[in-house]
This record gives C-alpha cells, sequence and structure tokens, in this order.
C-alpha cells in the first residue's frame, strides 16, 4: 500500500515547537490555495489520500471541501481558492442533461452532482482555474453545456477498450492520443503524441462543451481530456492523482501545471487588490429601456456583482445617444435622452449606497475603492448628446460627465465619423469650440468613433491629452474603428492614452474568432510601438463588446492573468489598468486650474 503521509514521532513538545518556529512566506510566496471537491460515502464527506498528495507535491496548499449545497458557505470557500480539483466518483444524474436514465446507469447521487455544479459555477464566474478529473471531467462538461454518455459500452456505436482495469490505480492500462496543435496537454507533456493513463470509467465525455476542445483521445475515440480554448479550465478522464505520487513524471507534470496557474491567478488577485482597475467604456445604461439596477445580474455585462467576482475597482458607464435627424426637435431629444440615462446610472448610488459611488475624478476612484467600494463614472458616447448648445458642455459636466466620445456612427454636427459621409473633413467649426470649451471645462476628449480627419484636427485644436476610450490596432485589425501606428504614436506623443476595445469585429477581421488571445496582441502590439504609458482597456461591454475567454465584467481578471504570462510587471499591470488613465484624467481636469 503506498504510504504518502510523513508522520512525526509523537512528541508533543517537539511537535509544538516545530508549529511555533514556522515562519511562513510571504504571501506572494505562499502555495496557492486548491479547492478539492469531495466524495460522499456513508455520511462522509471524504476524498482519496492521493489528490492531497499530488496537490502538495506540486507545491499547492490542498483544501477539502465538504459535500454541502449552501450557497452562502461555499461562495464564502470558492471566494478564497486560488484553483479548484473536481474529483472522481459515481455516475452523474441524467435529468442534469434532460435526458431518461438507461438501465446501465449506476448509482447516482443527486445531492454530489449539485454540490459539483455548484463548484463548478461559482469557480467559473471567479475565472479560479479548474482542472476536472474523471468524473470531475465528465460534470465540468455538463455544466459548461456538453453531453455525457451514461453508459459507454451501451451507447458507443463501434467496439472499445476496457475502461475499467483491474490494475492497481497506480499502472496505467492504455494509451491515450494528444491531438495535434497547439494545446494545453501538449506544452504539459513537451510535445508528446501519446501518453499512457490508467482507466476506472464507464461514463465518458460524449459532445464537447462549447468554448472547449477535445485535446486526447483513447484507441477506440473515447474522449480522454478536454480544455476550454482560452481559460485555464482542463479536464482529463484517467486519475492522474493515482500516478503523480509514485513518480510518474507526466502525471507530476499535469498538477504541476495547474499549481502553475493557480499561482499565477493568486498573483493577478493580488495585484488587483493594489492597483486601481478602471474599465473606460461600458455601454450598460443603453441595453434598459427604463429604470435598471446594476446591484443584480440582470442580464447586461457590467453590474456590481459582476466587478465583485472580477476584482474591477471601476467602471465608466456611458450615456449612448444613437446618431438620428439633426432638426432642433430631434437635437433636444437626444439631450434630454441622454440626461435621462446619465441620471439613471447616479440613482444606483442611491439604491447601493454600501456597495458603490459615483466617482468624478481620480481622487474619488481611489477613496471609493479604499472604501471597499465600486467607482461608476459617467461619460456620454457621441456629441450629437449636445445638439447645437456648447452650454450643455457645462451642464454635463456639472452632472459629473469626465468624458466625451465627440461622435458615433455617422456625422454629427461637432465632426465626421470613422463610418461617415466626411461632411467636415474634420472637425466643424462648432466642434473645434466644443473642443476648445471641453479643455476649459476639464472634460476628456474621447476621439474612439471619429474619422482620422477628426482625429488629427482634435489633435491641433486640443491644448490637453486625448484619449481613445474603446480603441484598438489597425495594424492587426484593418478596420476603420481602430486607430492607426500613425494615429497611435501621435496620440501618445501628445500623452493620451487608447484603451482596447473587447468587440470582437475590432480585434479580429474573423469575428467569430475574436479572442482574449488576440487583444494580447494588440496590447502587445501597442505597448510596443508607443511604450507602456499609453495603453489602457475600455472593453465596450454591454456595446457589443465580447470576446472568446472575456464576455464580461468578471472575466476581466482574465487580462491580467495573460499578461502576466506575458511578462509584464506588476508596475505594466497598474499602468495599463487604470493608472495611465487616470493620469490623462489627472492632467486634464487640472488644465482649467493653469
Amino acid at each position: 500500500m503506498l504510504k504518502i503521509m510523513k508522520v512525526r514521532r509523537p512528541n508533543l513538545e517537539a511537535l509544538y515547537k516545530e508549529v511555533d518556529n514556522y515562519i511562513p512566506a510571504k504571501e506572494s510566496l505562499q502555495p496557492p490555495r486548491i479547492g478539492i471537491s469531495a466524495n460522499r460515502r456513508d455520511g462522509l464527506s471524504c476524498i482519496a489520500e492521493t489528490y492531497v498528495q499530488a496537490v502538495l507535491d506540486a507545491g499547492g496548499a490542498p483544501v477539502l471541501i465538504p459535500v454541502i449545497t449552501d450557497l452562502k458557505a461555499l461562495t464564502v470557500l470558492v471566494s478564497e481558492l486560488d484553483g479548484l480539483v473536481m474529483s472522481g466518483g459515481g455516475d452523474i444524474n441524467p435529468l442534469y442533461l434532460h435526458e431518461e436514465p438507461i438501465p446501465q446507469l449506476q448509482d447516482v447521487d443527486t445531492l454530489r452532482d449539485e454540490y459539483d455544479l455548484i463548484l463548478l459555477r461559482l469557480a467559473a464566474n471567479r475565472q479560479i482555474p479548474i482542472m476536472g478529473i474523471c468524473r470531475g471531467h465528465q460534470i465540468m462538461n455538463v455544466a459548461f453545456g456538453g453531453s455525457v454518455y451514461q453508459d459507454i459500452h451501451s451507447q458507443a456505436d463501434h467496439p472499445l477498450l476496457k475502461h475499467s482495469q483491474t490494475l492497481a490505480r497506480e499502472y496505467p492500462s492504455h494509451t491515450v492520443t494528444l491531438e495535434p496543435g497547439t494545446n494545453q496537454l501538449r506544452t504539459i507533456f513537451n510535445g508528446e503524441k501519446q501518453i499512457l493513463v490508467n482507466s476506472f470509467h464507464h461514463q465518458a465525455v460524449k459532445e464537447v462543451a462549447p468554448g472547449f476542445r477535445a485535446t486526447a483521445t483513447a484507441p477506440d475515440g473515447i474522449n480522454e481530456a478536454m480544455e476550454h480554448t482560452e481559460k485555464t479550465i482542463f479536464g482529463v478522464q484517467w486519475h492522474p492523482e493515482a500516478m503523480a505520487p509514485q513518480g510518474d513524471e507526466a502525471m507530476k507534470a499535469l498538477f504541476a501545471y495547474h499549481i502553475e496557474n493557480a499561482r499565477r491567478f493568486a498573483k493577478a488577485k493580488a495585484i488587483h487588490q493594489q492597483i486601481v482597475t478602471i474599465d473606460s467604456h461600458t455601454d450598460t445604461p443603453m441595453i434598459f429601456p427604463g429604470e435598471f439596477n446594476i446591484g443584480e445580474k440582470e442580464g447586461g455585462k457590467v453590474n456590481l456583482p459582476f466587478m465583485e467576482e472580477g476584482r474591477i475597482d471601476a467602471t465608466f458607464m456611458v450615456a449612448y445617444t444613437p446618431q438620428g435627424k439633426r432638426d432642433e426637435a430631434s437635437l433636444q431629444a437626444a439631450t434630454a435622452y441622454a440626461i435621462e440615462r446619465l441620471n439613471q446610472v447616479k440613482r444606483q448610488q442611491t439604491l447601493h449606497p454600501d456597495r458603490m459611488a459615483i466617482a468624478t475624478t481620480p481622487q474619488e476612484i481611489r477613496t471609493i475603492k479604499a472604501q471597499g467600494k465600486k467607482a461608476i463614472c459617467l461619460g456620454i458616447e457621441n456629441g450629437y448628446a449636445l445638439g447645437k448648445q456648447i452650454e450643455n458642455l457645462r451642464m454635463f459636466k456639472e452632472m459629473g460627465v469626465s468624458y466625451i466620445t465627440l461622435c458615433h456612427n455617422g456625422d454629427n454636427d461637432i465632426c465626421d465619423s470613422a463610418r461617415g459621409k466626411q461632411e467636415w473633413k474634420g472637425l466643424s467649426p462648432f466642434g473645434k469650440e466644443v473642443v476648445k470649451e471641453m479643455n476649459r471645462l476639464g472634460i476628456m476628449v474621447d476621439i474612439s468613433h471619429a474619422a482620422e480627419s477628426t482625429f488629427y484636427q482634435v489633435m491641433e485644436v486640443s491644448e490637453t491629452p486625448i484619449i481613445a476610450s474603446h480603441s484598438s490596432a489597425r495594424a492587426l485589425c484593418d478596420h476603420p474603428r481602430n486607430l492607426t501606428d500613425d494615429q497611435l504614436k501621435a496620440l501618445a506623443a501628445q500623452g493620451g492614452v487608447a484603451q482596447i476595445c473587447l468587440y470582437k469585429g475590432f480585434i479580429n477581421k474573423e469575428e467569430d474568432k475574436a479572442s482574449l488571445s488576440d487583444a494580447i496582441r494588440h496590447i502587445n502590439h501597442i505597448v510596443d510601438l508607443i511604450g507602456i504609458d499609453h495603453i489602457g482597456i475600455g472593453s465596450d461591454f454591454d456595446g457589443d463588446g465580447e470576446l472568446i475567454g472575456c464576455s464580461a465584467t468578471n472575466e476581466l481578471i482574465n487580462i491580467t492573468v495573460r499578461l502576466l504570462e506575458e511578462g509584464y510587471t506588476e508596475e505594466d499591470i497598474r499602468k495599463i489598468w487604470g493608472g495611465n488613465l487616470l493620469r490623462v484624467m489627472t492632467a486634464i481636469q487640472d488644465f482649467p486650474n493653469k
């Protein structure tokens, strides 16, 4: 029998001396907390010790999570984790797949199923790295929308291997072939095409969940592994925890990979705790026709629960005003609509005074974070909301508006749009006065959506730096809404900042493939081009911003994880996540006092 736990000689005084003299490493060097889902047997929440040892040997701190379904308790437990291992066990209740049980189905435990599904949902919402093993692999697939065979021997339409070995658990019984191409398993196993695994199952993944890809198969075609294409979530059908403590290097590498992901995630969380994280552009007020409540997950991509899960400190919510007719009545209606939307955002502070506050300055953002609350900043998307009344700028400033996007999709009375008819060949005479007045009032000028001619004329007229609240790099995705390299250089030369937009059509010409990896490439390109001091993040969530791997505010921390993987320092990340924008915001708001 495998002996895995070191036991000291039974000496109470020596034991206490060792415990009392132990000095923990500083927090950044502590092992990541790895939750292990428990099995339920004979009234016990239990787990094989090999799971614990495999996590310990890989450098993690294992935490056994009892089989409970109390949401309050599980939320507290999961929120403290840096990684999660979903362990093996019995069959999955087919009712969760909207299927009826077949005769070959073995014992199910619906309580265990519910517990596992809650764990997975809580962990996934918080972007916690997840590793699934055997049943954990299967139920992870169910949780994300895939399917499983209730019994491979009766449901698979071809001959099968023996998938329930009689060999001891630490010995392999068949091979699996790793899928070609770039995937996590190929990286973990140093490019090997085939590895040896053990096998103890009669259920298996059938259709892989959306967003995942199969990464290994048995010789009979049964799925043996899968991974999310962008997130640190993967599962294997075999039991690596039984082989790793015995010294199997491949299985040890599997756990080491998961622990390294957890360590990186823990570092990302720590960085978010120390810095100010800001999303400079969201369209949430647009998606609700009347009153709304960002204290709940009402269907949008930006709300307080998502900000809390994603550890985002501040977000700009804009009053998006669709470009319409430019007669007097239409202009007045546009102004009134912007006022109403801004007031709806400000109403949130009354609804949730203990969770958020409206911020109008960089210092207010920092103060609100220090109070343990979220900051909501105000903006206007499309200067159409001004009408032809320049005095509306002061009114919006007094309402708390920090920036105004000069135009949207279509020319207006201020300027030409990137998707307009070049009516003014840049700024209109009124537009030039608008830019000057925004300078005088300390309102940030946002050139997202503007034509190139508008961009360069704004650069000439403005005495302060300008921002692109949600714009990406045209060199990587040739779209008129994106900024050319020359524009980016000009923006940086004047001290401004470009906030990467996560709208898929601006990130990848093949929109269906637009991913977090693509967004990271845009960040890398801009940093290489103009340096780390002129870039930030403006998601455009609730305005169709959405990428594979980063589709809502709770997923924004994935950007930090990937930046760490790319080699960015904590100081780099501080600048990207808000430091640069706050610098520009401060300079613009200080300008009227000079």
